[in-house]
């Protein structure tokens, strides 16, 4: 391949990347709550211990995850439908793009605390 042919990707190649694998973990989330929640109508016993591994510090972090891969997807999504509807929105796509990823930046930052304060305290002591 002669040099300088090869895609390298920009700023608007991984918003779409980003966007299409929080997509897809937040329906696996989805996927296993729906079967988690069904495990009550089989085995209540097993229900409960099910939930029980969610009071882990990892889960924690896992759920810190999904709340970071939602927050970004939403974002993004509002970031799209402005590229798509609004005239000016494709030569402005990569500062909103930035814009979205600083307010997610912010807010992720704002939810260390409230997500994963009961894990640290769990893990380190009060």
């Amino acid at each position: 391949m002669p040099a300088g042919t090869l895609y390298r990707g920009r700023e608007g190649m991984w918003s779409w990347v980003a966007h299409r694998v929080t997509g897809v973990l937040i329906f696996f989330f989805l996927f296993v709550h729906v079967l988690d929640t069904a495990l009550v109508r089989v085995s209540p016993e097993a229900y409960d211990d099910v939930v029980a591994t969610y009071k882990t510090p990892l889960v924690a972090l896992m759920e810190y995850g999904l709340s970071a891969a939602v927050l970004f997807h939403a974002l993004n999504g509002l970031r799209i439908i402005a590229v798509d509807f609004w005239s000016k929105g494709p030569r402005y796509q990569k500062q909103m793009l930035w814009s979205a990823v600083g307010l997610w930046l912010v807010l992720m930052l704002g939810a260390i605390y409230p997500l994963l304060g009961h894990a640290a305290r769990e893990l380190f002591g009060s």
